[in-house]
């Protein structure tokens, strides 16, 4: 049984493990206590040193200690217990069960991913389009009450995963995109960014977020990038672009030897910067794993949803407990005090 439904009578309130789970509203009145029974022991000894004596002619035979003389401090004793009851039931012991809430209000978080041919180019391990799923998926799982959504681009745009708080459902997204789930070839980079708008235009969340991935050559689609960015900017929708890969020659698969094959590679920094400008986010390029996962990572930090937490106090108070025992003490002492027990003969 729990120590504190214990009744009032019980001895349990008095145990040490019940007196240390309490708290104290005014901790001043038990630094007071040691002081009641000083007060009694000197107010014994004043009374045993300045009271007046009388003479009295006995035999030293007579003259006989007992024990029954100790009885008439049973009384002051009683009072003593009494004060010092009701000084802990004036310190407020209390019981307090504190519940914390914590919730955030969101961000609203669309990943545009480039699944075009050259994102199987090979200066990322294994390859530019596996490094960034991995990299979104560690973002994802930094994210807290956060909707995430999924938009995949090639020759064309689609939202493969709507806004949602299903982070599970994400991450089998992730794992299932491949180069051929479009089958038009090219980079359509405004068509994605028209997928992310009409995704979040609806949004009513007052951070809305995309983070474009691609290796930044716009070569297909039929709406501009910059008119793409330009309607995104007018949603509210910060842009961060992240431009992926090497220029030059680069490794992209194999010969019948085992060797790397080198192709000529391009990246068109200049619109990706653009979109990030226009989008009042950030551009970034990148051309290895590890400045990919540090870029999400500045991203992760930027766009952090403040946390709010409501506290709630439960407070139950046991001052009425030492009351009562005070009261049973107060009862015991009026019995005392009108009793022989204070007629005893002093020695």
């Amino acid at each position: 049984m729990d120590k504190f439904t214990s009744p009032w009578y019980s001895l349990d309130w008095f145990s040490p493990s019940t007196l240390n789970a309490l708290t104290w509203e005014s901790k001043i009145f038990l630094y007071l206590i040691p002081a009641i029974p000083i007060a009694f022991i000197l107010r014994w000894l004043i009374r045993y040193f300045l009271n007046q004596k009388l003479p009295v002619a006995l035999i030293g035979s007579d003259l006989k200690s007992s024990i029954f003389n100790w009885l008439r401090f049973i009384p002051e004793i009683i009072l003593m217990l009494v004060m010092m009851l009701i000084l802990v039931a004036l310190a407020r012991p209390q019981r307090s069960n504190e519940k914390v809430e914590q919730w955030t209000e969101g961000i609203d978080i669309m990943i545009a991913l480039d699944i075009s041919q050259s994102m199987q180019i090979e200066d990322f391990q294994p390859n530019r389009l596996e490094a960034a799923k991995q990299v979104a998926r560690d973002f994802i799982k930094g994210r807290m009450q956060d909707r995430i959504g999924l938009v995949v681009f090639s020759g064309d745009a689609f939202s493969l995963a709507p806004l949602t708080t299903d982070y599970n459902l994400l991450y089998s997204y992730l794992n299932d995109i491949t180069f051929d789930m479009i089958e038009s070839r090219g980079t359509a980079i405004g068509s994605a960014m028209a997928v992310v708008t009409n995704r979040m235009s609806e949004s009513e969340s007052k951070s809305k977020v995309c983070i474009l991935i691609s290796d930044g050559d716009n070569t297909a689609g039929n709406i501009d990038p910059i008119t793409s960015a330009e309607l995104a900017a007018a949603y509210s929708i910060k842009i961060y672009t992240i431009l992926v890969g090497k220029e030059g020659m680069v490794p992209f698969g194999k010969d019948y030897f085992g060797r790397p094959q080198m192709v000529e590679n391009t990246v068109d920094e200049t619109t990706m910067r653009k979109i990030a400008d226009i989008g009042n986010g950030q551009f970034f390029r990148v051309t290895d794993n590890e400045a990919l996962k540090n870029v999400f990572d500045r991203i992760n930090k930027y766009e952090k949803a403040e946390i709010k937490e409501s506290r709630f106090k439960d407070t139950s108070d046991f001052y009425f407990i030492y009351l009562e025992w005070a009261m049973l003490f107060f009862l015991l002492w009026l019995a005392s005090k009108s009793s022989f027990l204070t007629n005893v003969l002093q020695d």
